[in-house]
């Protein structure tokens, strides 16, 4: 009896974690994780706003039906244990009770494919872009190249700064990059995701996205976004061994600050024809 008690208080504890991770954290960072942080991080992207609420959705639907399930195990503990009844019962089916457990999870699985259709086809439908990035993998670092119809006709790498590095600069140990992704707010940006060598994986929570970077082919992603900030990602999909190492950093700045930022990046990275044969060469195909 007291084992069931324990499980049962494990379960309850559960539910109220669960429930309170619907509560935005007091620690969380905007556009990082954070130490002791439950939710995911704050949405700056509708993409991401829509994900955070079906993820509110769920959590709920998911506790109800929990906490449901669990009044009915308890009440046939109670009730039909064979100290309360020493006959057995010999009831065989009842067909309203088939009816409404078919019936009922059908009814919540409409009620959770509606936001999810709706948000999977934001996902999927590319908007028209502004500017268009290309973001390729390799083991274990990242390339940008900026297209010269972007005004730009520039690549560069982007490696992740050592502890030491990161810490003189400020900036979170294991996220921070030598060369951020810089781009402009409130301007669509399409990223089209590459591999230079195995499969990789492009994946930024505050903007939503996580898409696959696969070797011969292109696969594209989106965004758009009013509040500036660096925001961190990394690669989401087991490719070395190093794969913990090759974080994406992407700086978003005013129009104005990012113009002048293409000044500079011109000078800085135009000349780097290595970088620009390396992208160039890549086989790819449209999604």
């Amino acid at each position: 009896m007291i084992r069931f008690w324990n499980r049962l208080a494990l379960i309850a504890l559960g539910l109220v974690l669960a429930a309170s991770a619907t509560v935005e954290p007091a620690l969380a960072g905007i556009g990082e994780p954070s130490m002791w942080q439950m939710n995911m991080q704050p949405p700056v992207t509708e993409v991401a706003r829509d994900i955070n609420d079906l993820h509110d959705i769920l959590i709920w639907v998911i506790t109800a039906i929990s906490l449901f399930v669990l009044g009915l195990l308890i009440y046939v503990m109670v009730k039909f244990n064979e100290k309360a009844n020493p006959v057995p019962s010999k009831l065989t089916h009842n067909t309203l009770l088939e009816v409404a457990w078919i019936l009922i999870p059908c009814l919540i699985l409409v009620y959770i494919a509606i936001p999810s259709f709706k948000l999977l086809r934001l996902q999927i439908e590319l908007p028209k872009p502004d500017i268009t990035v290309k973001a390729i993998g390799h083991q274990w670092y990242w390339s940008y190249e900026y297209g010269q119809d972007q005004n730009g006709g520039f690549a560069f790498d982007s490696y992740m700064l050592t502890r030491e590095d990161a810490v003189k600069a400020k900036q979170p140990a294991l996220l921070a990059v030598d060369n951020e992704l810089v781009l402009p707010a409130g301007k669509t940006i399409v990223v089209q995701v590459l591999g230079a060598d195995v499969i990789h994986n492009f994946a930024v929570s505050s903007f939503g996205i996580r898409m696959d970077a696969v070797p011969g082919r292109m696969n594209q992603t989106w965004f758009k976004t009013d509040k500036e900030g660096v925001y961190y990602g990394q690669c989401s999909r087991l490719c070395g061994q190093n794969h913990a190492f090759m974080p994406i950093a992407v700086r978003i700045v005013s129009p104005e600050k990012y113009a002048a930022w293409l000044v500079e990046a011109k000078k800085k990275f135009a000349s780097n024809e290595d970088a620009l044969k390396q992208v160039a060469s890549l086989p790819a195909s449209n999604q």
